[in-house]
């Protein structure tokens, strides 16, 4: 079986499996998705979510954001771990949306990338997820799945990135993104995985 072909019959095992699937981070905008997805690094989505609910009661907007000051930040997201980087990131990404941006979240990767706290994943999944635009977010789920099932060699997220890309119709990204990430979770674990009841790594491997 060819890679493309490969890639056809694991996309329709994971149309099957989650038709659906719902953006894992608790949000209401695209603010509050980017300091989600901010969060999220080094930290379960799970643990976001706890911690998000509180946060966002007091800040929602990057105006009322800049009210708090850093140490009250740290306070409420100190569970998410490298919370000191975490909450300067925050206030000062906040601040630059009012100043620069009329606290609005831009729409483009150059823009997103140059925030405070915002690397090339967080930036792919606003981009893909707030505002509809194609990409890819490759995290540690798809790039463990990517390389057992052998879709991609990649020593780097960018390198699975654009290997997947390469497989997949463009139109799918966003929701495959979701997909795969979900699947990871509940079928192609890191630890414990048993590749034989997998439903993909069964016949893949």
């Amino acid at each position: 079986m060819n890679q493309k072909d490969k890639a056809r019959k694991i996309q329709r095992i994971l149309n099957k499996l989650y038709p659906n699937p719902a953006i894992p981070l608790i949000h209401q905008s695209s603010y509050t998705l980017l300091i989600a997805v901010l969060l999220s690094a080094h930290c379960t989505d799970a643990r976001v979510n706890k911690v998000t609910p509180d946060l966002f009661k007091r800040a929602s907007t990057p105006e009322k954001m800049i009210l708090l000051s850093i140490e009250e930040i740290q306070v409420i997201i100190r569970s998410c771990g490298l919370y000191k980087q975490k909450s300067k990131a925050i206030w000062n990404l906040s601040n630059i949306l009012v100043e620069e941006y009329a606290g609005k979240v831009p729409e483009s990767f150059e823009e997103l990338e140059k925030l405070p706290g915002v690397g090339h994943k967080t930036a792919s999944v606003v981009m893909s997820q707030a505002f509809n635009q194609y990409a890819f977010p490759v995290d540690t789920h798809i790039h463990r799945c990517a390389k057992r099932w052998g879709l991609s060699e990649g020593r780097t997220v960018k390198q699975t990135e654009k290997d997947l890309k390469e497989l997949f119709p463009e139109k799918s990204w966003n929701r495959l993104h979701l997909q795969i990430i979900y699947f990871g979770r509940e079928y192609c674990q890191a630890r414990k995985h048993d590749p034989k009841v997998c439903p993909i790594c069964s016949w893949v491997i």
